[in-house]
């Protein structure tokens, strides 16, 4: 992926501020064309700089406000099989392979503590997975966040 510069940073942090914006309003925030907006936008996407929607979809109007993370320990041997059943898991929202003492690292979205308790389960129950330690979100206290990277890069250029 190429650098992004001066002209898609700014892009980028109008549309966080803005995120429904037209191509017109864009530009015109940005004191630049119509068909430059437009030209970049579709670079953009192009280049899969925007992330899917569902990552705006929230878990718990999906009625699953409990978010755990599950440090998983693995065969690293089986470790293609190991993500293709934790992506047959839709309570597993997220995984990270890792470095350190453990292998995977999951985002798991869970309705209750009983629920949670099914999905750890589940982990589990797939072969290769020799143990999985879970943590309870609490609360979250720096939300997924870009515009302060976007900031800073605006900065220094």
């Amino acid at each position: 992926m190429r650098t992004l510069d001066t002209t898609d940073l700014r892009i980028l942090a109008e549309l966080s501020r803005a995120p429904d914006a037209t191509t017109v309003a864009l530009a015109q925030a940005l004191s630049v064309s119509r068909n430059t907006v437009q030209a970049r936008l579709a670079r953009l996407t192009e280049e899969g700089v925007f992330l899917p929607f569902e990552r705006r979809i929230s878990l718990d109007a999906l009625g699953h406000p409990l978010t755990a993370f599950v440090q998983i320990h693995v065969h690293q041997q089986q470790l293609t099989e190991i993500t293709e059943a934790l992506k047959g898991i839709p309570e597993v929202v997220q995984a990270h392979g890792l470095t350190g003492s453990a292998d995977v690292l999951a985002r798991v979205a869970a309705r209750h503590a009983e629920d949670l308790f099914r999905i750890h389960s589940r982990i589990l129950r797939i072969e290769g997975v020799d143990r999985a330690d879970t943590s309870l979100a609490m609360t979250e206290l720096v939300p997924w966040r870009a515009v302060p990277l976007v900031n800073s890069l605006l900065e220094q250029g």
